[in-house]
């Protein structure tokens, strides 16, 4: 039974949080800042807006949601799209059975109420007007008016927000105004070989070793190359092999090829390649691979002085070549 409260004289109902078991793996630090962005360390403090950035499907939502579990709040996700409006946003009126108006809170409005957390998934899909309603909510005043049902909401003093945002071509760019509300920016990194190894394992615990090591060794050469492949990708690249495995038991397939059939099927028979496809990128990009991080901005790949740099990388690169 869906929840339901009076403000100001109008009932609205609430949206029911999400299930929530979500796990993280690796990069434990990442996950300390998230926490440290919702801790208030007095009556006078206010909790943080991060944003979480990285590319698609590394695990930027799992992070939020795992930090939600963290703290042990209820967890409402929304996620963002490009014809977002405000009312979508906050408070939509729906006709009900009766023939009267009846008001729904949306999921970032009944973690407000609720004091949980909410996920605004992908906020750099929506659009300025919609970020615009959200401007008190994300500074110390800290609540939102909906103009439709003619009322003012207080976000509890439990709330807590997090976006997560894409780094690649955003619909809509979005105001400083709004990105000075959403501080700090947290960048969020492709897991290590041992992390990434654990998420496959976490999420497909029936998968072959064999199998497995595949993907985690192509995987790990795209992050390498700086192509955009994810855990993600993995995942499903994993679960169509496997299923194409498990299909005829009567003609067995090679591992191999099934394998090689489902990254060409789910990621494009460019990926067959990565050496190809990275110097492809490179030449499409005027000869530079996009840089990834903001040490790729002042050094080069293989300059000691850069913050990450690694005396394996001068490994001959015969030894770290994946046969594909």
């Amino acid at each position: 039974m869906h929840q339901s409260i009076d403000i100001q004289g109008v009932r609205l109902n609430l949206s029911p949080p999400q299930d929530n078991d979500a796990q993280w793996i690796g990069q434990a630090e990442i996950l300390k800042q998230v926490l440290a962005c919702w801790l208030v360390v007095d009556e006078r403090d206010l909790p943080l807006t991060p944003r979480v950035v990285g590319l698609p499907g590394i695990g930027k939502t799992a992070l939020a949601m795992a930090a939600a579990q963290r703290i042990d709040r209820s967890l409402y996700i929304y996620q963002c799209t490009s014809d977002t409006r405000p009312e979508d946003l906050l408070v939509t009126p729906v006709l009900a059975e009766s023939g009267k108006i009846a008001y729904h809170a949306s999921p970032l409005v009944s973690a407000m109420i609720n004091g949980g957390v909410c996920i605004l998934d992908e906020g750099n899909r929506m659009n300025e007007k919609s970020w615009a309603s959200l401007a008190p909510l994300l500074d110390h005043r800290r609540y939102v008016e909906s103009i439709v049902a003619g009322i003012t909401i207080k976000a509890h003093r439990d709330f807590r927000c997090a976006v997560t945002m894409n780094q690649d071509e955003s619909t809509y760019e979005i105001p400083d105004y709004i990105l000075s509300r959403l501080q700090p920016t947290l960048n969020l990194a492709f897991p290590n070989r041992e992390d990434e190894i654990a998420i496959l394992q976490y999420h497909l615990p029936f998968c072959s070793e064999e199998i497995l090591s595949m993907t985690v060794d192509f995987l790990q050469r795209s992050h390498e190359l700086r192509l955009d492949f994810s855990p993600r990708d993995g995942i499903n690249v994993l679960r169509y092999a496997i299923k194409r495995l498990a299909q005829d038991n009567s003609h067995p397939l090679a591992v191999d090829a099934v394998w090689r059939e489902a990254l060409e099927f789910c990621l494009g028979s460019e990926a067959l390649d990565l050496e190809e496809l990275a110097e492809v990128r490179r030449r499409t990009l005027g000869g530079q691979v996009l840089p990834m991080g903001i040490a790729d901005f002042f050094f080069d790949a293989h300059d000691s002085l850069r913050p990450d740099f690694d005396d394996d990388d001068d490994i001959d690169d015969e030894d770290d070549e994946i046969p594909f």
